[in-house]
């Protein structure tokens, strides 16, 4: 949709043109009715209608909030719920029939067929201008109120009964009102306000937990939260379409999957480099295999595009890898161990003792998809053998490699410089990777990500070792210019891979 800046500074400019006779009169009137220059002062209007009445309805809110807070002692409890539940219904109500107006859209009129490439006329539109009504976005914005408001009647309510609960207690069902409002509404807002509900009712009880201790429903709740998690906010992600609610439950899924992983270590000392290997190298291979055609085939979704949340999902993978390879770079990450008892004693301690380890629903639904995942991935349904493309092999053997180093030096035997040695070589690697794509594809974000990699790298290793002053200086010096001429001919270059058309190439 083209944006009414722009559209205004058209308008000036067209006025421009056909005064210093540039184009004709006709031709601005196309361009007037195309981009509908008589609908810039309607649109001010609006907007200005729209202060108006926010700022009124903001002036009677408070003004009826002050008189309900002045008569509050005053008032029944069922005058109250009354008052209560009529707010709520009505905020949404009103906001629910503001927001469900369809846009306002022109009709699309095709060009004559006899000439396809004859400009669009007036009356003719090559496609739809859409403007969205100042109606949807203060419907938008009432729904939000009456979430919040939602969140208000709930703690109110426990007020006027005399019910006795925490805060957690208040963002749990707080949130989960709020998610069957997104599911109803389909609102990425809702979504995203749902998920940080949840979460926030979830870290105050691990922290009321770990003080004073939850009831065991809750408990048990906690303890299953990465699968209800995904259980809850996955679907949600398909019937809003929105990468925003995916991201979101992927940061929800595994920050409460380490908290899982974090307590299972209480149970199976011995055991942590297995369970650290878990942690970290488990949801970037989940994600990095992650397959849309179940949930799309599920919920019944057309395939508008063959893999909507793949390339997300892999997104996510990559930043993990990054900032996990990054972390691990560093030698201080990787202290001297105490002797460990032998791999033979882990074994028979793991499948014994540690046998909730291998039992935890978290750790046994999360390993199976992953599982699922990559034998998905390597056996292509086109091809109908097994493969996998370059970057899957990659991403395998990074993977891989982190969680053997791990548990190597954590369970076996400590190998504190060969880790660190090892975690830079792959992050370096990885970074030439990100430099070299970009450069074949032209792609400004990878090759800038590659070349940010290795500045800090350099940068990282200059200020953990013991270093002196002057090298330090000329570390900076040297990676600054290095950024600024490697940054100026990476421009230059991409410039050269998409030289401009040539006006005589152009069809008349």
């Amino acid at each position: 949709m083209t944006s009414e800046a722009f559209r205004r500074q058209l308008r000036r400019e067209a006025e421009t043109w056909q005064k210093q006779g540039w184009i004709t009169a006709e031709q601005f009137e196309q361009l007037a009715d195309y981009y509908q220059f008589n609908r810039l002062e309607t649109g001010a209007r609006d907007r200005f209608v729209l202060v108006l009445v926010s700022l009124g309805s903001l002036l009677l809110g408070i003004g009826a909030i002050t008189f309900v807070a002045a008569n509050w002692q005053a008032i029944s409890r069922e005058g109250k719920l009354a008052l209560l539940f009529t707010l709520f219904l009505s905020v949404n109500i009103l906001g629910h029939q503001l927001w469900r107006r369809p846009p306002f859209t022109l009709p699309v009129v095709e060009p004559a067929a006899n000439d396809p490439h004859s400009p669009p006329t007036a009356g003719q539109r090559s496609h739809p201008y859409r403007r969205e009504r100042w109606q949807n976005r203060l419907g938008h914005a009432l729904l939000l109120l009456g979430a919040l408001l939602l969140g208000a009647n709930i703690a109110l309510t426990g007020q006027l009964f005399h019910i006795s609960g925490s805060a957690y207690d208040l963002c749990f069902a707080w949130g989960i009102g709020v998610l069957a409002m997104a599911y109803g509404l389909r609102l990425t807002s809702l979504g995203m306000m749902a998920i940080a509900l949840v979460g926030l009712g979830y870290w105050l009880s691990i922290q009321d937990m770990s003080m004073m201790g939850v009831p065991s429903s809750l408990a048990r709740v906690l303890e299953y939260m990465p699968l209800l998690a995904g259980g809850a906010f996955l679907p949600l992600a398909y019937v809003c379409r929105s990468r925003v609610i995916f991201a979101g439950m992927t940061i929800a899924v595994f920050s409460s999957f380490a908290v899982v992983m974090a307590d299972l270590t209480r149970l199976f000392p011995n055991g942590s480099g297995l369970l650290l290997a878990i942690a970290l190298v488990l949801p970037p291979a989940l994600l990095w295999s992650y397959d849309d055609s179940p949930w799309r085939r599920l919920l019944h979704r057309p395939a508008v595009s063959a893999q909507p949340f793949r390339s997300t999902a892999q997104g996510l993978a990559l930043v993990w890898l990054v900032l996990l390879l990054g972390t691990l770079a560093f030698h201080w990450v990787w202290p001297l161990q105490p002797e460990r008892p032998s791999l033979s004693q882990q074994a028979s301690h793991l499948f014994t003792t540690g046998l909730p380890l291998l039992l935890n629903p978290n750790v046994l639904v999360l390993t199976l998809l992953t599982l699922i995942g990559w034998v998905h991935l390597a056996y292509s349904q086109r091809r109908h053998r097994w493969s996998l493309i370059a970057a899957d092999v990659i991403v395998l053997l990074f993977l891989g490699l982190t969680a053997l180093v791990i548990i190597w030096h954590w369970s076996i035997f400590p190998i504190q410089w060969v880790a660190t040695y090892i975690m830079n070589l792959m992050f370096f690697l990885l970074a030439v990777g990100f430099l070299r794509q970009g450069l074949g594809q032209g792609n400004r974000p990878l090759f800038w990500c590659g070349l940010v990699m290795v500045t800090l790298q350099i940068l990282s290793r200059t200020l953990e070792y013991d270093t002196g002053l002057l090298l330090k200086s000329l570390i900076f010096i040297l990676c600054g210019l290095g950024v600024m001429l490697i940054g100026l001919w990476f421009e230059r270059y991409v410039r050269t891979l998409t030289p401009p058309q040539d006006s005589s190439s152009l069809p008349s």
